[in-house]
């Protein structure tokens, strides 16, 4: 089988050629058939995240061993099965949730492995989908997708369940008044797809891009305003109607954290699913002053994807474009991705390159 892997942080993914694994046990095997491109994989093979203030969290020294495959937005086909693996057989078509847990732990026993001290994410800590095959090693990851395209339904193990969390995490008010989503990228358009199938209020989008800003009215935001302006909290202020309840933080730098905050009614709460990196420095009193809070978001459950698929398929695909490409196009797709030049979402297709 052929991959596509990180072999030095910091430099292009290298193809490499090995056994195809055989699957034991409880795994699973499947040929890839679409695999998403996601902004993380960035980050995973430049090797680190930013904390800001120079500082670095180093992926190595969470745990990722060189050389690892990427590509956690999966779908295949099943092509073999271990002896103990029960409910799958070959031939059937899976969404695979990727973030996998040591399924032993008390959090991992309450159904949140995406939140496992020891994590064995694909694409991260396991052999991802940039390849021909990919391994699974439990039948409880896989999840049918029914008649939805295979790259229309791998967005949905990441972008997907990520934005359905935070979005669940809004609350009541989700369906009662705006919410603001800053970032209209892959996970931004994805956002106002599934904030509209679950019933929301309107959707105020903030982006630097102003390409981005037209493909968030395009997709149904009710306002889109450059997060670059001077005021543009004020401006979110004004179209909140007086301060958002909840903003949902899709890039996660210091800038929009801070945009975020200063854009809060009393009450209000800022959801910070984004990585893009840095730091920035709070006054405490306005806490409990405002009644305000911040929250991180990271990914989403095994029962958050079981639950977002339902939603698709009661409620149609979410309408989020997405561009197929060869898997030997992986390092221009990244490259892309790094300029900004996506709108939407591309997916790698091993099966037809």
């Amino acid at each position: 089988m052929r991959s596509f892997q990180v072999c030095v942080c910091g430099e292009p993914l290298q193809a490499r050629t090995e056994p195809t694994p055989v699957p034991g046990g409880t795994e699973v095997l499947l040929k890839v058939l679409a695999a998403g491109v996601c902004h993380s994989d960035l980050h995973l093979s430049d090797g680190y995240f930013d904390l800001g203030g120079g500082k670095r969290l180093s992926v190595i020294e969470r745990g990722m061993t060189l050389p690892v495959t990427l590509g956690h937005e999966n779908v295949g086909e099943v092509v073999a099965v271990g002896p103990q693996a029960r409910g799958v057989k070959v031939g059937d078509r899976r969404l695979v949730d990727p973030w996998m847990g040591c399924g032993e732990c008390g959090v991992c026993r309450r159904g949140d492995e995406q939140l496992c001290t020891k994590p064995r994410s694909l694409g991260v800590f396991r052999p991802g989908g940039y390849a021909d095959f990919l391994m699974v090693p439990h039948p409880r990851y896989l999840f049918d997708i029914g008649d939805i395209p295979p790259e229309r339904a791998a967005p949905l193990a990441c972008s997907g369940v990520t934005t359905y969390s935070a979005l669940r995490k809004v609350g009541p008010t989700l369906t009662t008044d705006p919410t603001v989503i800053i970032g209209a990228g892959g996970l931004g358009l994805m956002c106002i797809a599934l904030h509209k199938a679950m019933g929301g209020h309107s959707c105020i989008v903030v982006d630097i891009d102003s390409a981005k800003r037209e493909a968030a009215l395009k997709a149904g935001a009710r306002a889109a305003i450059d997060g670059a302006a001077p005021d543009a909290a004020a401006q979110i202020v004004a179209a909140t109607g007086g301060g958002a309840w909840a903003v949902i933080d899709l890039v996660g730098s210091s800038q929009t954290a801070r945009l975020g905050l200063d854009s809060l009614a009393k009450g209000g709460k800022l959801i910070i699913v984004g990585l893009y990196g840095g730091d920035i420095t709070l006054s405490l009193p306005p806490f409990p002053m405002r009644a305000i809070a911040i929250q991180g978001s990271y990914t989403g459950s095994l029962t958050e994807i079981g639950e977002l698929i339902e939603l698709v398929k009661r409620t149609g695909l979410p309408p989020v474009p997405v561009a197929t490409r060869p898997l030997d196009d992986v390092n221009a797709v990244l490259a892309e991705l790094r300029a900004g030049k996506v709108i939407g979402r591309v997916v790698l297709t091993p099966a037809g390159s």
